[in-house]
């Protein structure tokens, strides 16, 4: 590839992708934020802006759309049909009006809602929150596009959970609570979690640009093995070199302590780390196949405990 633009390229996922293709390809960021990384790459824009893409996007040959709404308390929640939906249709506009054909996509194995049995990508969406639900839409939206011609390279990668160094998201909350001696297991810790290194998803996305190809391919990603809940509350107390107390609250009690923080950050306009949400998320089995990438060759840089100690290595020792 000649040229490629990472759109939301600034973030936490988009840094460490760059981090690997700086010194092989000529790359480019477009972002409605600047990145501390390489603020010289940066162009500045919003995926809601057609002209700003269009201009962004001239002398591309491949693009790797990043930029989604994804906390659980985006407010109003019609941002995430703005930005992951239209956002999506935008990019692919501007991609047509610079003959673009190739785009590697990061969705969501939100799109199969919770408590599924394993699913790999064959199986139906059934989204729960309107993350999941916007995008599912937009992979819609990716499909028709291609759909309108094949010679058109599309590739869709359904991500679990992602953490790793730098990241603020609800792994790092989960690792932040159990370092500072405040976590309380909520139920019995047997429900299964996929998740996904963020060094492992950067050499995972740089792979599949390297064998971009016209047509279509869908991949979930997880690094395996799975962990149950209490397994991965175990690793992470070795790697501190300390036991947390062995207290479990019941779920029910759990989730109604949740509700109570959503009341809470609704009076005091604030975001909180503790919500229905979470909980709800916390306790759920959140197991997937990623049984596709077995079929391409690609072999993850890191173990999930390799990823584990390096996160906690550098953000809490």
């Amino acid at each position: 590839m000649k040229k490629i633009c990472v759109v939301g390229g600034s973030g936490f996922v988009g840094t460490r992708l760059i981090d690997l293709l700086i010194k092989q390809v000529d790359v480019k960021i477009f972002d409605k934020q600047n990145s501390n990384a390489y603020p010289e790459l940066v162009t500045i824009g919003n995926v809601l802006d057609k002209d700003a893409l269009k201009l962004a996007l001239r002398g591309v040959d491949l693009v790797v759309l990043l930029a989604a709404e994804h906390r659980d308390d985006v407010s109003p929640t019609s941002l995430y049909y703005d930005v992951n939906v239209q956002g999506a249709s935008n990019v692919l506009e501007a991609m047509d009006a610079n003959g673009i054909n190739n785009i590697v996509f990061t969705s969501s194995v939100a799109i199969y809602g919770l408590d599924k049995n394993n699913p790999d990508e064959t199986h139906p969406a059934d989204p729960f929150n309107h993350y999941g639900k916007s995008k599912w839409q937009a992979e819609e939206v990716l499909r028709v596009w291609h759909q309108k011609n094949k010679d058109t390279s599309l590739t869709i990668i359904r991500p679990t959970v992602i953490f790793g160094e730098a990241n603020r998201g609800n792994v790092y909350n989960l690792l932040k609570q159990i370092a500072s001696g405040r976590f309380l297991m909520i139920g019995g810790g047997r429900n299964v979690k996929s998740m996904s290194y963020v060094g492992n998803i950067a050499a995972f996305l740089k792979y599949l640009i390297e064998t971009q190809s016209v047509g279509y391919r869908i991949f979930n990603y997880a690094d395996k093995p799975d962990f149950t809940t209490q397994n991965l509350v175990e690793n992470v107390e070795k790697a501190l070199g300390r036991k947390l107390p062995p207290i479990h609250i019941p779920y029910a009690l759990g989730l109604l302590g949740g509700y109570g923080f959503d009341v809470l950050a609704f009076v005091t306009r604030k975001k909180l780390s503790v919500s229905s949400v979470r909980v709800k998320k916390f306790c759920a089995t959140t197991e997937f196949s990623s049984k596709n990438i077995q079929t391409i060759g690609f072999v993850a840089p890191y173990s999930i405990e390799e990823g584990l100690q390096r996160t906690i290595k550098t953000e809490f020792m």
